[in-house]
């Protein structure tokens, strides 16, 4: 296993880390057991989850995966998608107990897709409120915030923080092949990170699958590749099937730093599928918003 510096905490995690939503989709909790402490026995230790993925059951999944020592061998983050203080707060300590720990290594805000959410996110009595709190309390370590729609949203994201003097620990966005041609998080915001010391993790690395199924652009381990490549933190892979964890391993274990002749083949490769976005369907469509698509997770009916 590689392992990486997660930016200005200092800490060390593994080049490839466990996408939380895809473990919801394997067969059984007991499959997904074997699965998570399969990826950590083989030097996995950063684990993706949130509060919403399958109504809670990937993080129920992880939490009884981490029982019996594993807990303390891993990297734990998870997101939550309140954008209220009540919200926010009721939303950590629902991670908590599905989690079955005492603390979560990195909370983030999830799916910063639309323009008013850093303003919702930052405002008196909001989520950001409600993480400071809980970071102080001791139940959360680092914070950061991810989103997959457009970098613009990002941005905006690092700029209300630098307003009250607030860097995040770590920031999560979709970093691939097709992403370097359209709406780039690569071009525009992985900079900006560097930058500031912030943990990078990169996600997506597939496109959700679509570069290797649909545009049949690469391999998906050209594509692990490609993302490893960058100066990414950890690449978060999602794993909904056993051999997908045996295709993260075997990523890691062939990859070596990739040369400019070889980059520019991927992108050259890749670009006649990428103009439009048409394979990052994350970025132009709803179907991959969670919270759009349930409104009332983000807590903003709700009294604060």
């Amino acid at each position: 296993m590689i392992y990486r510096t997660l930016g200005r905490t200092g800490e060390r995690v593994s080049a490839i880390g466990l996408g939380g939503y895809h473990l919801g989709d394997l067969s059984s909790e007991q499959e997904c057991i074997r699965v998570v402490r399969k990826a950590i026995d083989g030097g996995i230790t950063f684990m993706d989850n949130c509060w919403d993925y399958h109504d809670g059951k990937s993080e129920v999944w992880m939490g009884n995966a981490l029982r019996d020592g594993y807990r303390d061998k891993v990297y734990l983050m998870t997101k939550i998608d309140g954008q209220t203080h009540k919200a926010a707060t009721n939303q950590i300590n629902d991670c908590l107990k599905r989690l079955q720990t005492d603390r979560i290594d990195l909370m983030q805000f999830h799916e910063m897709i639309r323009p008013e959410d850093p303003e919702r996110v930052f405002r008196k009595g909001g989520a950001f409120d409600a993480v400071i709190e809980a970071q102080r309390a001791g139940k959360i370590r680092h914070i950061g915030f991810t989103g997959h729609k457009d970098p613009v949203f990002h941005l905006a994201m690092l700029e209300r923080a630098r307003q009250i003097g607030f860097t995040f620990d770590a920031v999560q966005m979709p970093l691939n092949v097709m992403d370097a041609h359209f709406r780039s998080f690569e071009k525009l915001v992985l900079p900006e990170l560097l930058k500031d010391n912030i943990g990078v993790l990169g996600m997506k690395p597939l496109g959700a699958g679509a570069i290797v199924q649909k545009a049949k652009a690469l391999t998906a381990i050209e594509c692990l590749h490609y993302a490893l490549n960058l100066p990414t933190s950890t690449v978060i892979t999602g794993i909904d099937k056993p051999q997908y964890l045996d295709q993260a391993f075997e990523a890691v274990n062939t990859f070596k730093p990739l040369n400019k002749e070889q980059v520019d083949s991927m992108l050259a490769r890749s670009a006649p599928f990428a103009r439009q976005g048409e394979f990052e369907q994350f970025k132009t469509t709803t179907d991959f918003d969670g919270t759009v698509q349930n409104p009332h997770w983000l807590g903003l009916d709700q009294a604060a």
